[in-house]
């Protein structure tokens, strides 16, 4: 009698072990909904089009303040947007989050234009235009005028929206893969493959006509295996940041979940860890939690929404500075080659921002500009030398030989390191 009524709870145990992980991930994934949402309210700049579609692509929503943000982005981003390309600036990536973004709110894109040198156009059409203008430059210079990550996202906005893709825009991206062009520097992009994944895999679903569909098969058949190649022991794929973009990648591809399983409990556990508190990076591996991508825009219907994601009010949290002070060094490298080496104390737990900032207030021969993007402020100008998108430029930055995979607002030092910033080209 004893025997069995232990073995019948130990059964009992064993089947509420599932019931309690799945509550445990829910739990997990309205909380990063929660987070996502609030980060609207504290919004600095231009609003970010990655969290509206990933929020519009979740399964739960607060209605009231998407469309907000909705409205936001269709006059705050949409001027700086008109501000850009009547500039005649590269911006095909912005435009195709913008693309996807109104798509997800299934927001009518026929009703979207730009007013370029008194000529109004469509928001698709001006993305075409973008797309060809990269698809030339691809031609006589073997790059993109802004790079392949932005490129893969417009093949991507037009295919979900219905556009039919140029047979030549798309075998460009074909061409990269083959040739293994999908670099960030010299070392090999996880996010672009990731995001080359999801357009190419758009374009076969839809049938396009590619100029070899052997070549489109092999394509996604390569990305795949770079992908899978780039696990970690620790399940990342890539690194912390890349691994949402990763894994919604292998979904849209059709892999088999084993393939990310181990990534899907990395990224579990570092969000209960709060690794990821740059919306960016929730609006990238909510979707992949949720196992969707974002592809799910293409057939995105918005009827009988859930609208029950409500916000609890929080207490502010105060956080006292630290004081521990940390030694850190910052060395300097320019495109020529010349290095110059600064030191300075920071609060232990401050931003590489932060130490920056009180190392350009303590040294006159340190200065520094920032530019911001979707990621947070990111360095544009070091003692006066630009790094700028154009000359193929960026700041490398890197703590003790390892390169950082978090932005300067981002990064906190803990502990005395070298920081080095370097001038690279790409």
């Amino acid at each position: 009698m004893l025997s069995s009524v232990i073995i019948i709870g130990l059964l009992a145990f064993a089947s509420s072990k599932p019931l309690d992980t799945e509550a445990s991930n829910n739990e997990l994934l309205l909380s990063l909904n929660k987070d996502l949402l609030r980060s609207l309210e504290r919004q600095g700049g231009l609003p970010n089009p990655s969290v509206h579609l990933a929020l519009r692509i979740s399964n739960h929503h607060n209605l009231a303040k998407e469309n907000e943000h909705l409205n936001r982005l269709k006059t705050h981003l949409h001027n700086d947007l008109q501000n850009s390309l009547s500039n005649s600036q590269s911006v095909v990536g912005l435009l195709a989050l913008y693309t996807l973004a109104l798509k997800s709110s299934c927001y009518d894109l026929n009703t979207v234009t730009f007013t370029v040198r008194e000529t109004s156009e469509t928001l698709l059409t001006h993305l075409k235009r973008q797309m060809e203008q990269e698809k030339e430059h691809i031609a006589y210079s073997h790059r993109p005028l802004t790079n392949y990550y932005q490129y893969s996202l417009g093949v991507l906005a037009l295919c979900t929206s219905g556009i039919r893709v140029n047979n030549h825009v798309s075998n460009k991206l074909i061409k990269a893969v083959e040739q293994q062009h999908l670099k960030h520097g010299d070392t090999e992009s996880t996010d672009t493959y990731a995001m080359a994944g999801m357009a190419l895999q758009c374009v076969k679903d839809a049938g396009f006509h590619v100029q070899n569909a052997a070549e489109l098969d092999t394509a996604l058949s390569t990305i795949k295996q770079k992908l899978l190649a780039s696990r970690r022991t620790d399940g990342h794929i890539g690194n912390e940041f890349s691994t949402g973009v990763a894994v919604q990648a292998l979904l849209a591809m059709g892999s088999p979940a084993a393939d990310f399983a181990a990534a899907m409990e990395a990224m579990r556990i570092d969000a209960r860890s709060n690794t990821y508190h740059n919306p960016m990076a929730i609006s990238h591996i909510l979707p992949a939690l949720q196992q969707k991508s974002y592809l799910t825009v293409k057939s995105k219907e918005c009827l009988s929404e859930d609208d029950t994601l409500v916000l609890e009010p929080i207490d502010p949290v105060v956080v006292l500075p630290s004081d521990t002070k940390v030694a850190v060094a910052v060395e300097v490298v320019t495109s020529s080659g010349a290095a110059a080496v600064y030191s300075v104390d920071v609060p232990k737990g401050s931003s590489l921002l932060e130490a920056l900032e009180l190392l350009k207030a303590k040294s006159v021969d340190f200065t520094f500009e920032k530019e911001s993007s979707l990621w947070g402020p990111f360095l544009s100008v070091v003692n006066g030398e630009q790094a700028r998108q154009s000359d193929r430029r960026y700041w490398h930055l890197s703590s003790d030989g390892t390169a950082l995979s978090q932005g300067i607002n981002d990064f906190k030092i803990e502990a005395a390191q070298k920081i080095t910033i370097k001038n690279t080209s790409y």
